[in-house]
């Protein structure tokens, strides 16, 4: 958990208002509808079976517990789980000591893109969440095949400024 965020954080957006919290155990149903609610998480293995909510709930028991991470769940207005991402803080060597803050995990329901809760909980992230833990840059990663993803990114200030590498185990 990240102490320096102030949650919960209520936000704008153009489809009406939005609860940022953090995720607890009982959000586990929803968070892996989420992670499975789009083709290319699905290939990869993110199909929300139920065979799999054993995997999924240590998975979110250990991002719960691990210090410099939050998992943090978007809410709508009824209570509904609409969005998630995953803060990690990153102390470094790197320019000249930087702290960063990696994004990783970032979905809104499919009902609910297009409405603006990316937008904000993004701007979030980038202009409270990351200062508020020292972070002087915010960085992610995004599969190569969502093009409307790093066209949002790009919107948004970030560039597209380096090529990462993954090595499967």
């Amino acid at each position: 958990m990240l102490p320096d965020l102030q949650l919960p954080v209520v936000l704008s957006s153009r489809g009406g208002e939005v609860v940022i919290r953090r995720a607890t155990v009982t959000d586990l149903s929803a968070l892996v509808t989420l992670l499975s609610d789009d083709a290319i998480s699905a290939a990869r293995g993110d199909r929300g079976d139920d065979a799999d909510v054993e995997a999924y709930g240590g998975a979110l028991r250990s991002v719960l517990d691990a210090p410099l991470n939050d998992l943090l769940a978007v809410e709508a207005a009824d209570g509904t789980v609409v969005g998630t991402l995953q803060l990690t803080v990153i102390p470094g060597m790197a320019r000249r000591g930087a702290t960063r803050m990696l994004v990783e995990a970032v979905r809104v329901a499919s009902s609910a893109r297009s409405g603006g809760i990316g937008s904000a909980v993004m701007r979030w992230v980038m202009h409270v969440a990351a200062p508020a833990t020292g972070a002087t840059l915010v960085q992610l990663t995004s599969d190569a095949a969502r093009v409307d993803a790093h066209r949002f990114y790009t919107r948004l200030g970030f560039a597209d400024s380096h090529i990462g590498f993954k090595y499967a185990l």
